[in-house]
């Protein structure tokens, strides 16, 4: 839960920030409801390669902006991939995707929050992680039980990539936060 302080404690993101994170939300449920629909073999479909970016993008946000502000950006880019997924997506895809999106989000959020004054990688990594192994089960619990197809493998595997490209994403995530951090420094300075 965010309190006062908090909000008092993180920067209000620049409309045009906000609207990018919500936007980069979007494109990455959209892509990954999509792509999981196309299998590559019996452990992988394309969407496990687009979807761990939505941890990257509200792992910034909340770094930066805080978690109330990351929230925002997660329901918001909920609400608008969920009612354009249907145009891409059987609605039982759609359906499952909100919900873990929504939840695995969440949790992301929360976890970070709670480990952000440790190491820099610390946050990003476990949050990550946690999230993605709920947004799994619920995903293809909900999206694929029941069907034709390996979709326990390909769960299995979509796991996998998706703690993998978790790790990977701690270098862009350091990249993009020192930039930021750099631009807000240079920016209080310049206001001083």
């Amino acid at each position: 839960m965010t309190t006062s302080k908090d909000m008092a404690r993180f920067p209000r993101p620049p409309a045009s920030q906000f609207t990018q994170g919500v936007l980069a939300m979007v494109a990455v449920v959209l892509a990954s409801n999509y792509l999981v629909q196309f299998s590559i073999n019996d452990w992988l479909t394309w969407g496990a390669f687009s979807y761990p970016v939505a941890f990257l993008v509200s792992d910034l946000i909340n770094r930066r902006f805080g978690p109330g502000q990351a929230r925002r950006v997660a329901w918001l880019g909920f609400a608008v991939a969920v009612a354009a997924s249907v145009a891409v997506a059987p609605v039982r895809i759609a359906a499952a995707s909100g919900l873990a999106f929504i939840a695995s989000q969440l949790l992301d959020i929360g976890v970070f929050h709670r480990l952000r004054q440790g190491r820099w990688w610390k946050a990003p990594l476990v949050a990550t992680v946690i999230a993605a192994v709920l947004d799994s089960i619920v995903f293809w619990g909900i999206a694929f039980a029941g069907t034709e197809g390996p979709w326990i493998t390909w769960a299995l595997g979509d796991l996998g990539v998706k703690l993998a490209v978790g790790v990977f994403m701690l270098l862009p995530f350091r990249l993009l936060i020192g930039q930021s951090l750099a631009r807000a420094a240079s920016n209080q300075a310049g206001a001083a």
